[in-house]
């Protein structure tokens, strides 16, 4: 654990403000801070309402790929256009990651509260309306600059309210967001879809956001610059951390933030775990596609064998975080969360080609990839607002804006890498249910032409205007009229499979073996994660992070102590 430098400066000679009378309702909803650090359940609360605001968040975002085939269907998308409208989409919230380092300035609260508004709207009125795909795109793009905004501020706000012994619990809550989000998606996907439609789902996801906002108008608060622009460890250190708030000059913390950001540890582990999540990444946009096309699963099914993944992460999210806590170190969780994950997606990877895995199969294994990164990821947040804190306490959203944009473009490349190297899934979203069908409208006729293959050969070689009479009349004796009026009827469907049946047929072949590579290249983010976790703030040894928190103790008492003299 960091210990915080000493800042002596004379709270007495400060000159206090004038008293000023209570704010108005307008005001108090702009301006949120918070002069005293809170009482442990007002703190609570604040947490609670950073972590509700985070799943419904996701949820809002992650609702469009639990029914995207059904959304393709709609706009009569391309699955390339599909990918580009989530590719497009997490550029914007790269940028918008960036943009929310100013958060310090504008306020974090403000940005959580009346971003989720906007995302509330826009996915209760906007999605489920656009009148074409380019609509569509437009306004998720909007939604997805929302969530990259929203994504620096809640984590900055979580660290805000955590000291630092109790900071992976606090991560480990904040970090079910994402999960519990899609845990949401895929729970309530999977249980509705049968009655409502895709511009249903995105309705109930929309209104959530909008009941999550006016909590969070009313109840959202954060600290002052002057408060959160300081290490606290622990909860012993709030009198001290008042007492340096009188003394402090805001102006003095906030300078120089990103140069002093963009070092190897901050931009490396940022970088680390975003590969080392690409897998999660896979599963958000592509489970559905990857179970539809390989193993022909429903959305529903699809959805369904995904919440073994959600559910197992979030619990191991919190365990993980409670247990880092504990025993004050971050890394020996980080090392065995990514070896496990190795273990268990590498097992995955290779069912990819085998396609009579049962359902449980699955199941087991999502539950192992879920449980692993959990033990990895609570700890690597934690540690992550820690090493930042290294360098600046006052530059934590500095820092997580760096994280959210690595992150994000990280997501944008991986998705349009996908369609590259999974060639076949194009094909199957493509055409691969119209194939289907065709195959079934059109089996009597198949049945005629494949009875007689030399003949129709023949035939397919002139326009059905231009056929020679006598091989006409020689179809005519050898099919007979009824076979033949048959495969008339049929020509629409025939035509279907010969232009699309050869990719599509192609793509069910390849397919397995693209998507089997695509899950060992996950398998490389999370061992390219593991050399990272070297350069990042912590101990090893439980035993010599409580030796810190023993001498950080002692020096918070020693400094009060020279404060208690000073003014005495």
């Amino acid at each position: 654990m960091a210990t915080p430098p000493s800042l002596h400066d004379d709270a007495d000679a400060v000159p206090q403000p004038p008293t000023r009378s209570r704010p108005g309702l307008a005001a108090r909803l702009w301006h949120r801070d918070l002069a005293h650090y809170p009482a442990t359940g007002p703190r609570m609360a604040y947490l609670a309402i950073v972590v509700v605001t985070t799943v419904v968040l996701y949820y809002m975002l992650y609702i469009q790929y639990a029914v995207a085939t059904s959304i393709i269907a709609h706009f009569h998308m391309t699955y390339s256009y599909f990918i580009w409208v989530s590719v497009i989409g997490n550029a914007v919230g790269a940028f918008a990651s960036l943009a929310a380092g100013l958060a310090d300035r504008w306020g974090r609260a403000n940005m959580v509260v009346y971003g989720l508004l906007i995302a509330g709207l826009l996915v209760l009125f906007g999605l489920p309306n656009a009148s074409s795909k380019g609509t569509y795109l437009v306004l998720f793009t909007l939604v997805s600059f929302i969530e990259g905004v929203v994504l620096v501020a809640t984590p900055a706000l979580i660290r805000d309210f955590s000291p630092q012994l109790g900071r992976a619990t606090a991560m480990g809550y904040w970090t079910m967001g994402p999960v519990i989000g899609s845990l949401v998606v895929t729970t309530v996907t999977s249980h509705t879809l049968d009655t409502a439609s895709w511009q249903d789902e995105l309705r109930y996801s929309g209104a959530s956001g909008l009941v999550v906002f006016v909590i969070a108008l009313f109840a959202l608060r954060e600290l002052s610059p002057a408060l959160r622009d300081q290490i606290m460890v622990s909860l012993r250190d709030r009198t001290l951390i008042e007492a340096r708030a009188k003394g402090m000059d805001p102006q003095a913390v906030q300078q120089g933030h990103w140069r002093q950001m963009l070092r190897l540890d901050v931009v490396g582990s940022a970088f680390a775990i975003s590969v080392f999540l690409l897998l999660y990444f896979a599963a958000v946009g592509n489970f559905v596609v990857y179970f539809a096309t390989v193993f022909g699963y429903t959305e529903q099914r699809a959805n369904a064998v995904a919440n073994w993944y959600w559910a197992a992460n979030a619990i191991a999210l919190v365990v993980a975080g409670l247990l880092s806590d504990r025993l004050r170190v971050r890394k020996p969780f980080m090392v065995v969360g990514a070896l496990g994950s190795i273990v268990v997606t590498a097992a995955f990877a290779m069912r990819a080609t085998h396609p009579g895995t049962d359902y449980y199969t699955f199941a087991w294994l999502f539950v192992g990839i879920g449980v692993f990164a959990g033990l990895a990821y609570a700890p690597w947040m934690a540690s992550f607002t820690e090493t930042v804190e290294r360098h600046n306490p006052a530059g934590t959203a500095t820092g997580l804006a760096i994280w959210g944009w690595i992150i994000r473009a990280v997501v944008a490349v991986s998705a349009a890498f996908i369609p590259v190297l999974v060639t076949a899934v194009t094909p199957l979203v493509d055409h691969g249910h119209e194939v289907a069908a065709a195959q079934v409208q059109a089996a009597p006729a198949l049945a005629v032409v494949g009875a007689h293959q030399e003949l129709f050969a023949e035939l397919g070689k002139y326009p059905p205007t231009a056929i020679p009479p006598d091989l006409t009349a020689r179809a005519v004796r050898e099919v007979g009229p009824a076979d033949l009026a048959v495969v008339q009827k049929a020509q629409p469907q025939l035509q279907l499979l010969r232009e699309h049946g050869p990719q599509v047929q192609k793509a069910v072949k390849d397919g397995p073996g693209q998507w089997r590579t695509w899950w060992w290249v996950c398998v490389g983010g999370q061992v390219l994660f593991l050399p990272f976790i070297f350069v990042m703030s912590g101990r090893w040894s439980p035993r010599k992070a409580k030796q810190d928190d023993e001498e950080h103790r002692l020096a918070v008492d020693r400094e009060m102590a020279a404060l208690t003299a000073e003014r005495a």
